[in-house]
């Protein structure tokens, strides 16, 4: 029997992450599309990120009462509804206008934490001026670290909670579908122009009256043809040095007075350094496989990870998560939270704020149905004696 996807306009319609996906689809032009779907090269990764999660296979116990079951957490001290957290992605703007403003509206309206990128399209001052919500900063180290500084002195200043260090972007990926939408720099193919044309919705939102959205908290240190999200995905891959390394880390440890979080981590080795330079928490990641295919999935790692540090500091992991059942797989492995990217994207280009908020109830619900279904009350019962490994390589204990 086929069986066809809702994509129509109505986002509360939507039963799962894949339709709000194909809605975004609908709507997004084919560069915005690329930018949003890509992954790097090949793309192996990209499709291993989610693949590994069928590798593993649920164990659950019957004949629980699980009437009281709830999926609060604490971390960092603060108690949460969810263990969701909206993850740092760049160039928002390009999918809706005030693309990150809907994504932290959306997340603060559930006490979700939202991560502003770096490379956002609002000012992180204006998001922190008109969201209510817990927000956190990502944050790369450039070759100039006055932009770096700048950076971490105006987030500090706007009061955001946490400093989210972003580590695996020394050399910047290559995303070869995302490139052939482009002729020249900032210059879409004429098959790319014309095929925006037939997407009168999305032009009217993100590129009339106001043209292509700048990259607001960078654009001072920016020349003026690279200003905007066309311009700058030429130029900001040069902004990444090959230099960082952990006197980097340091620095920012000396400068950032609240929670400080690695990005990228994706060995024991690394996540043991992070800890012994006073970081608060790490992110399991490989930023969504957009920088680096024929990597380990986050999930691969997460166990071994979680039994050295775990004890120590928060760790947290994103990458593929489409299902709350996925969400419940890391739990069950350890992770403190979840950081969703493309998921909350998929309801942002489906519907915007309203699209954001569907997508994170309908992952909400799906852990909460989830959890009582193993027969577990709350995360904290969740373990590794819940799943049935196949290709994850469980550590001793």
């Amino acid at each position: 029997m086929k069986r066809r996807y809702y994509t129509g306009p109505d986002v509360t319609k939507a039963l799962n992450i894949e339709e709000l996906r194909q809605r975004a689809h609908k709507y997004l032009p084919g560069f915005a599309l690329e930018y949003l779907e890509g992954g790097a090269e090949d793309e192996w990764s990209l499709a291993w990120n989610q693949e590994i999660f069928k590798t593993l296979r649920f164990r659950p116990r019957y004949l629980v009462d699980t009437g009281a079951r709830s999926i609060r957490t604490t971390l960092f001290g603060v108690e949460r509804p969810t263990p969701l957290i909206v993850a740092p992605t760049g160039h928002n703007g390009l999918i809706r206008r005030n693309g990150d403003t809907l994504l932290a509206r959306a997340a603060g309206a559930m006490n979700i934490p939202y991560t502003l990128s770096t490379l956002s399209n609002t000012r992180l001052e204006r998001l922190a001026k008109n969201v209510s919500g817990p927000l956190w900063m990502q944050l790369y180290v450039f070759k100039d670290f006055d932009l770096t500084r700048d950076i971490l002195k105006r987030a500090d200043e706007a009061g955001y909670e946490a400093l989210v260090f972003t580590i695996d972007t020394n050399i910047h990926g290559w995303r070869e579908w995302d490139r052939r939408q482009f002729r020249a720099p900032g210059q879409l193919t004429r098959r790319g122009a014309l095929e925006a044309l037939r997407h009168p919705q999305w032009l009217l939102d993100v590129m009339i009256p106001h043209g292509a959205p700048r990259l607001e908290n960078v654009v001072d240190f920016f020349p003026p043809d690279a200003r905007d999200t066309r311009g700058a995905f030429v130029h900001v891959p040069g902004l990444f040095t090959p230099t960082i390394t952990w006197k980097s880390v340091e620095s920012l440890r000396e400068l950032w007075p609240r929670k400080l979080l690695l990005k990228g981590v994706l060995s024991v080795d690394d996540a043991q350094l992070a800890a012994d330079h006073g970081c608060d928490g790490i992110v399991v990641s490989n930023h969504g496989a957009r920088h680096m295919d024929s990597c380990i999935s986050p999930m691969q790692v997460l166990p071994e990870i979680v039994a050295t540090v775990g004890n120590r500091m928060t760790v947290i992991i994103d990458g593929g998560f489409r299902r709350g059942a996925d969400v419940v797989k890391a739990i069950a492995l350890g992770a403190d939270a979840v950081m969703v990217g493309r998921a909350a994207l998929y309801g942002l280009g489906a519907g915007g704020e309203a699209g954001v908020c569907q997508a994170l109830t309908l992952l909400q619900n799906e852990i909460h149905r989830a959890l009582g279904q193993l027969g577990c009350n709350s995360l904290s019962e969740l373990g590794p004696e819940y799943l049935m490994p196949d290709r994850i390589r469980m550590p001793a204990q």
